[in-house]
């Protein structure tokens, strides 16, 4: 079978690979892997867990909610109580809900920033973040032994399972935004009303920002909120190359800045009131230095290793310790379900803070930059500048560099570290990670990145520096190593 659980569960092109076939027969093995006993594996949240209750959520895309109906009623004939979403939520809004409920699980029927021919499953544990890696492989386990047993999926009648209990529709964002109420201080909101553009790309956070902002005295406009499950033909992704709606809605005096979503709502960018795109490395780092100083919080700062190293030089001003981690959110949660962490995030736009689930939160991000634009009380393009001067300059550039052959990723790593440079760009290399790829650290910060894929003939490629031209040197750098690759 060709199902796989990746980093953060599977994902398939609608009627190819994901059908309503294969979704039952995943759902099948969820069931059968949450039932076996140990799927908590020893990780037990701090609140009642009931074993047999389990959530389920859905975004905007094709077929999205006959995807979580069909989830219902297999997880239902497994004897399963579901609390089905009555409409499109966010991905954290399905993950609080787990844990606000008591659930086992859940499971939100989603793929996220991906193209729109794509649809998938997002698996979440009883602590209300992504389900860990041995998790899903025991669901990979649970789906390659029913297969092989030719084991069908349990599958009951929907309206059977309604009128019995079994599948119960509800609304989770009452209980949502309660939970951001606790974490956002809209009085700072309300005594600095702003005038904002919200770009929810057509996904599942649409209405749910200018929603809670309602009696704030907020201007809301939003941009691409209605039911497209095309995303108007792009990726539902907040980067600056899709956000040209919402620069056109900043350019025509709808709002003042703006704050992406992306099609599952955990990811989020902003833009500045020129226009320009502020990105997720400089949107944590903000998060980060209004934390300390204007609320005066405290904690561990959590990153990937593919983020800003202006948290690292924030973190050592604070005293505050700092951990770097693999790519994925799964190892920021990791870390927040262990100490207390101040902020975890990483470079896609998946950012938390404390107090709030071990999840990347593109609503809870974007109402923080709404507060700290309010708190300041500074254009949001002024903030960022005040940023860089203070802990930049940050240039970030990421490119995908498709090799001419396919090559073992031990072997490339093995060959970035045995043959790294003395110097790049004229920096000298001050030191070498290998916590995920192989990362090169300059003496003046700046740094490079390389992933190699594990799976096709890419390398990915990060980097980081002082200046444009840094930027550039590392890039092309990168660049060298793959066409070395023949």
């Amino acid at each position: 079978m060709t199902i796989h659980f990746g980093t953060d569960g599977w994902r398939a092109v609608i009627s190819d690979t994901f059908t309503f076939e294969n979704l039952r027969l995943v759902t099948q093995a969820i069931a059968d892997s949450i039932s076996s006993g140990s799927w908590l594996n020893g990780n037990v949240p701090d609140h009642p867990i009931d074993s047999r209750k389990m959530v389920v959520g859905f975004d905007t895309r094709f077929l999205s909610d006959r995807y979580a109906t069909e989830v219902a009623r297999v997880l239902a004939a497994n004897g399963f109580t579901v609390f089905i979403s009555q409409a499109d939520i966010p991905t954290p809004t399905l993950s609080h809900a787990v844990q606000n409920l008591g659930a086992i699980g859940g499971v939100m029927i989603t793929a996220s920033h991906n193209a729109p021919r794509y649809n998938g499953v997002k698996l979440k544990s009883a602590f209300g973040g992504s389900a860990s890696p041995e998790q899903c492989r025991r669901v990979e386990v649970y789906l390659n032994d029913n297969e092989a047993q030719a084991r069908g999926p349990n599958l009951m009648d929907y309206e059977l399972a309604k009128s019995n209990g079994l599948i119960q529709r509800f609304n989770p964002i009452p209980a949502y935004y309660d939970h951001l109420r606790k974490l956002i201080n809209f009085d700072v909101i309300a005594d600095n009303p702003q005038r904002i553009v919200i770009d929810s790309m057509y996904g599942s956070g649409r209405g749910v920002i200018r929603g809670i902002l309602q009696g704030t005295g907020c201007e809301v406009a939003e941009v691409r909120g209605e039911m497209n499950p095309g995303f108007g033909g792009v990726h539902p992704e907040p980067i600056a190359r899709f956000l040209g709606t919402l620069a056109g809605a900043i350019s025509t005096g709808a709002g003042s800045f703006g704050i992406a979503t992306d099609g599952d709502a955990d990811r989020t960018g902003a833009m500045d009131e020129r226009g320009n795109f502020v990105d997720p490395h400089k949107i944590m780092a903000l998060a980060l230095r209004y934390l300390v100083e204007k609320r005066g919080l405290t904690g561990s700062v959590v990153r990937t290793v593919s983020t800003t190293r202006m948290i690292d030089r924030l973190a050592a001003r604070y005293g505050l310790t700092l951990h770097e981690t693999p790519v994925g959110f799964n190892h920021i949660a990791d870390w927040m379900m262990k100490e207390d962490v101040l902020i975890g995030g990483e470079e896609s736009g998946g950012i938390s803070f404390h107090g709030h689930i071990p999840e990347g939160d593109g609503v809870l991000m974007g109402l923080l930059v709404v507060e700290m634009v309010a708190a300041y009380d500074m254009p949001l393009g002024e903030l960022v500048n005040n940023l860089l001067e203070d802990v930049g300059p940050a240039f970030y550039e990421r490119k995908d560099l498709r090799l001419k052959r396919p090559v073992a990723k031990e072997q490339m790593m093995k060959q970035l570290i045995e043959q790294a440079p003395k110097t790049i760009g004229g920096e000298a290399i001050a030191e070498i990670s290998t916590i995920d790829g192989v990362k090169y650290i300059m003496a003046d910060d700046s740094w490079l990145l390389v992933r190699p894929s594990g799976t096709e003939p890419v390398l990915r490629v990060y980097a980081e520096g002082r200046s444009t031209a840094m930027v550039r040197d590392l890039l092309g750098y990168g660049e060298q190593i793959a066409a070395s690759i023949v």
